[in-house]
């Protein structure tokens, strides 16, 4: 029998430092985190899955803003379990210009506190994280860009 805290997700919390990660990204390559300290802020949005209807809005979304988030010095990232042909063919079809993460093994989603025990998909969380690799934001289900934007301009 196992006790409720050793089955509870532990998300980071804001002022805390974030996981590293590092993963296979599409359309190229792989992106961590350390690529990015000291230089860029970094929104994290983990979705469940590919080419579903809350998730498709969601990458729209970003896709959308992308030149505004870019201003902001920071740069986002869609994240799920799906692997990277499946994030091709997601990117394609709606023409999304943000990098794709593939977490097909899971193992970052659980360093974020964001996929439970026997769950094949991440909960839709984001993290905003600055420059200095620390959580400054944390929000679930789709955000608002506009609130977004606002967050990651007062960051410094």
């Amino acid at each position: 029998m196992t006790s409720p805290n050793e089955t509870a997700l532990q998300q980071p919390k804001v002022g805390e430092p974030a996981p590293k990660f590092s993963l296979p990204a599409f359309p190229s390559g792989n992106v961590s985190l350390d690529q990015f300290a000291g230089k860029k802020n970094v929104i994290l949005a983990f979705y469940p899955k590919d080419d579903t209807p809350g998730c498709t809005k969601e990458m729209c979304a970003f896709s959308e803003d992308i030149s505004h988030f870019d201003e902001a010095n920071t740069v986002v990232f869609g994240i799920s379990l799906d692997n990277e042909s499946s994030h091709e063919s997601f990117a394609k079809k709606f023409q999304l210009k943000q990098t794709l993460l593939a977490d097909h093994t899971g193992e970052t989603a659980k360093k974020y506190g964001v996929l439970g025990a026997g769950k094949s998909t991440a909960s839709r969380v984001l993290f905003v994280i600055d420059k200095n690799g620390v959580v400054q934001h944390v929000q679930e289900g789709i955000p608002e860009n506009a609130k977004l934007l606002e967050i990651v301009r007062k960051i410094k």
